[in-house]
């Protein structure tokens, strides 16, 4: 299944979200962003050195996943995968359905700077809050170190709930890290936001 949103502005490109293939030309993709050790600054595996890494992490780990997915920039037939989300359910309690999820992104760093990780995220968050009638909470952490990070949840409509201190361990440092969210009812309450005269939200 693939999902695409068109940016709002009218030179800028369709952003598309589809699955990952264990193809070469998505482990060549894949490699445009995990063999950078700027994007894998912030990611608990180090850069990667070849491409059969790839291939592994995407048969090992984001066939089989709930939903991950590549960030495809550029017209419909012809986009180019320039980055991957992911939306992990949270582990369930009592045999129940769980009720909160987390995201996470990472963007080739040639595309930095131009939207395309906040327009995923929101796509993301639309695509899982109406596949998942049980989501209640979707939540997001960013590195206290990572400002660009924490804009890209802020644009995408998260809310910063604080920073937890040492909450990770990251290539054998602890981390404090800043917790963002989107509930439910924040998506509700954003869809009641006036609609200008030009057909557009508040930016």
């Amino acid at each position: 299944m693939e999902l695409q949103q068109v940016g709002p502005e009218p030179d800028e490109d369709v952003i598309t979200l589809r699955e990952f293939t264990p193809s070469d030309a998505d482990a060549e993709a894949f490699m445009s962003w995990a063999s950078d050790p700027l994007v894998a600054r912030f990611q608990r595996r180090d850069a990667y050195d070849n491409a059969d890494q790839a291939r592994r992490y995407i048969a090992d780990h984001v066939l089989p996943h709930p939903w991950y997915r590549a960030i495809c920039l550029g017209p419909h037939g012809d986009a180019a995968v320039v980055g991957s989300i992911s939306v992990k359910p949270a582990a369930a309690e009592d045999g129940r359905l769980p009720f909160r999820a987390s995201v996470g992104y990472r963007v080739a760093r040639a595309h930095w700077g131009r939207g395309v990780a906040t327009r995923a995220v929101r796509l993301a968050a639309e695509h899982v809050f109406a596949a998942w009638p049980w989501l209640l909470r979707l939540e997001a952490v960013a590195d206290v170190e990572n400002p660009a990070s924490q804009r890209v949840l802020e644009k995408a409509g998260f809310v910063r709930e604080g920073v937890l201190r040492k909450y990770i361990v990251l290539k054998g440092r602890t981390r404090d890290m800043v917790m963002f969210s989107l509930v439910d009812t924040d998506r509700r309450d954003q869809n009641k936001k006036p609609v200008h005269a030009d057909g557009h939200g508040p930016s």
